[in-house]
């Protein structure tokens, strides 16, 4: 029997709807310190609709940021809290794995801005080591070029566990990652740290199909989780907005999105799910889709 890794959804974008807060650069992390619970809720909702992964609140909670902030002095419980929820969520649902994840420096979607990879590695080392001990894997999130893969690789793979890298492709050439390089690039990244399996995440469905035929060629794990904007504009980066300042998909519902993921497992991808935008209803549907094709989730 083909067995499928079904990731869950956004987490972001859910606590905003179930806090009632405006999103802001840190409203996640916000949600994460000042109502654990809600947290909790979501990663228990994932479950419910069918996932087997629970990926920690901890995307953007990084030192760098934090500090931006005012809030580095709470680093290390808002790591240990964000562990702690998936990780109930998972021992209370009986099943499931938790991933630690581990974003971009500085800000999303600017590898330009991002320190060269021996720094980022420096950089990346303290929430390695806190998120570690209580997760199942680590998941290096929307990577955009081959130097932000290199970095958080150097410092993800000093921890036992299985490594999960995850890139986002441009929006409407799903051949190159957000920096501009071919996804080619990223081969000599993959073969200095060889990263237990390769995704495409935070980009158009479109672009992740197109990406996908070229990743599953390159001899290892593979599979995707998409977005549901419109497109990552160039106004969007420049001013590090808030997600509610990029427009939402209207085609996007779970049986439309449910199509692409189908096409992502036709063309050999073991692992799917949602990134933003993408909710536990998408992630039902996708559930029931994988598991009428007598494919077990895993």
């Amino acid at each position: 029997m083909r067995q499928v890794t079904l990731l869950d959804g956004s987490i972001g974008q859910e606590l905003v709807v179930r806090a009632g807060k405006k999103p802001r650069a840190i409203w996640s992390t916000e949600v994460l310190l000042e109502q654990p619970e809600l947290v909790r809720q979501v990663h228990t909702e994932y479950f419910r609709a069918g996932a087997s992964m629970a990926t920690t609140n901890t995307y953007p909670v990084l030192r760098d940021r934090l500090q931006a902030e005012g809030l580095i002095d709470q680093l290390e419980s808002l790591w240990a809290t964000a562990v702690a929820v998936a990780g109930a969520a998972r021992d209370a649902h009986g099943e499931g794995r938790v991933a630690g994840a581990i974003g971009p420096l500085v800000a999303s979607y600017r590898p330009d801005a991002c320190p060269p990879a021996a720094r980022a590695a420096e950089l990346y080392a303290d929430i390695v080591a806190a998120l570690a001990p209580g997760v199942d894997l680590l998941l290096i999130e929307t990577m955009c070029s081959a130097e932000q893969a290199e970095g958080a690789m150097r410092a993800a793979n000093k921890a036992a566990l299985p490594v999960w890298l995850a890139v986002s492709v441009d929006d409407f050439d799903g051949t190159k990652l957000r920096s501009g390089e071919p996804l080619t690039a990223l081969m000599p990244v993959l073969q200095r740290h060889a990263p237990a399996a390769l995704l495409i995440n935070c980009s158009r469905p479109e672009a992740v199909t197109v990406g996908l035929d070229i990743i599953r060629s390159f001899g290892i794990p593979f599979g995707a989780y998409a977005n549901g904007f419109k497109k990552i504009t160039d106004a969007f980066i420049k001013q590090s907005a808030t997600v509610d300042n990029l427009d939402q998909r209207r085609d996007l519902d779970p049986q439309a999105y449910a199509e692409f993921a189908m096409t992502w497992l036709q063309q050999g991808a073991s692992i799917v799910g949602g990134c933003c935008e993408i909710g536990p209803a998408h992630i039902a549907e996708l559930a029931r889709q994988i598991r009428a094709l007598d494919y077990q989730i895993v």
